[in-house]
């Protein structure tokens, strides 16, 4: 077991530095085009932080493992909502947009609603089963395609709103290679980090649902959190919440959805009470954007949502 876990670390460091070299490249691209950090934390960065999930659930679902290829999504949307969220807040306040109050965290609370409503078949339909589906998928994609729409309508509004530190630019070569590196370490490391996480599972006698949520949601989530808090420690907060929500929304809609073409994957029931858990995380974000100070996640509030996913994660370990 001493090799599974060296090579689940090796592999979890390979994808940290394959989306940094993602991220990087690509916001260097995309700065000389003049798009705002917003619009950057919003697409490319919350694209790029999301391709170890991504990678992981491709993984996951060619080899047939279920629950870790929704405990993934499901524990790493949780993870960024509370314990990134929580982390940079501390860090420094967050000042949010005007428009990711309005509409991104809303949105992020409609794809826990729309992707309840489309796994759980037997519940709502009747059906003999619960799997997201061919059609499932394409409705996902559908919600995604929609929100790049609205990401693109927004940028030039959004390209005075800029706070904090700059986006390196790179020479376009630079750029271009970082990205085709970052693509390339994400596939390895992907692969490293089932294979051997699914082993650890095995060997211990712990559950792909646990695993999914805890061990390879806290894992694939390390490039947001890193992100997030390197913005907020700059005070570039429009990057710190952006990537959260972006990513959380590109997680279900985006990355489910490419899991679902790729193969229709059964869902445990178990798991609804993380939906639920994910769902009432967005509520609380929203209830601490209009009170007090409105559009501002403040330290003390930033805490008690850091406490939460502690209490999360002990209840988890405690049904296990």
């Amino acid at each position: 077991m001493l090799l599974a876990f060296t090579l689940l670390i090796v592999g979890f460091s390979i994808l940290i530095k394959g989306a940094d070299f993602l991220v990087n490249g690509s916001s260097s691209i995309a700065k000389r085009f003049n798009i705002s950090n917003l619009a950057i934390g919003l697409t490319v960065v919350a694209f790029g932080t999301s391709t170890p999930e991504l990678l992981v659930n491709i993984m996951s679902s060619v080899k047939g493992y279920n629950d870790a290829a929704f405990g993934n999504i499901i524990g790493s949307n949780v993870f960024n909502l509370l314990f990134i969220l929580g982390i940079s807040g501390l860090i420094y306040p967050l000042v949010v947009h005007r428009n990711t109050v309005s509409f991104e965290v809303p949105l992020s609370l409609l794809a826990a609603v729309v992707l309840f409503v489309l796994v759980n078949d037997q519940l709502i339909w009747g059906a003999p089963e619960n799997i997201l589906t061919l059609v499932d998928a394409l409705i996902l994609l559908v919600f995604f395609g929609l929100f790049m729409y609205y990401i693109v309508r927004t940028m030039k509004s959004t390209t005075s709103a800029d706070e904090g530190g700059p986006i390196k630019i790179y020479r376009t070569g630079r750029s271009v290679l970082f990205v085709v590196l970052g693509l390339a370490m994400l596939v390895g490391g992907g692969s490293l980090v089932v294979d051997n996480a699914v082993a650890i599972a095995h060997h211990y006698g712990l559950s792909e649902k646990l695993i999914g949520l805890t061990i390879l949601a806290a894992g694939t989530s390390l490039p947001e959190l890193a992100t997030s808090a390197v913005a907020a420690y700059r005070r570039n907060t429009d990057i710190a919440i952006g990537n959260v929500v972006g990513s959380n929304i590109f997680n279900i809609f985006f990355i489910l959805g490419v899991t679902g073409i790729i193969r229709p994957t059964p869902y445990n029931t178990a798991m609804n009470f993380d939906i639920y858990v994910l769902g009432a995380s967005t509520v609380l974000l929203m209830i601490f954007m209009f009170t007090l100070n409105q559009r501002k996640l403040d330290r003390w509030e930033a805490l008690l949502m850091l406490l939460a996913y502690f209490a999360y994660t002990g209840v988890l370990i405690g049904l296990e």
